[in-house]
């Protein structure tokens, strides 16, 4: 009869992510987004959910033309706050450690985060490394 193989995987588990921790990641990663992504995005919204760490920013929306205005049925203003209200998702980071992190990088093509791996090639990093790895979004044209 087989026998199942444990086999150790990154994108699931994790650790409940204590209070000190999170305040120390929200620091860092407005640190390094600050420092390396500067006029990329108006603002980060970091958010926890037990191990899950979620990060997304904030644009400032192209002007509209009036013609595409004029098809959606909106003001100017109207179409600006609502694209200011919505959140650009990055990634979703899952924690192990201090700087033991997992990382899946969300995907708009199907709306789901999909495990990815770190720019250095493994499958853990920091924060900052995870948000390198989503900043991808920022950087689109």
């Amino acid at each position: 009869m087989a026998r199942g193989v444990w086999a150790f995987d990154p994108h699931s588990g994790g650790k409940k992510i204590p209070e000190a921790v999170r305040a120390d990641t929200v620091a860092r990663l407005e640190r390094h987004a600050a420092a390396n992504f500067a006029g990329l995005y108006t603002r980060l919204d970091v958010r926890f959910r037990g191990a899950l760490c979620y990060i997304d920013a904030f644009t400032e929306p192209e002007e509209p033309d009036e013609e595409f205005l004029r098809v959606l049925g909106e003001t100017r203003e109207a179409f600006m706050e609502r694209l200011r209200a919505n959140p650009l998702h990055l990634c979703r980071l899952r924690y192990f450690d201090k700087d033991r992190w997992s990382l899946a990088f969300f995907k708009y093509s199907d709306m789901k985060y999909e495990p990815s791996v770190f720019n250095n090639g493994t499958f853990f990093g920091t924060p900052e490394e995870g948000l390198d790895v989503g900043a991808v979004y920022l950087r689109a044209e």
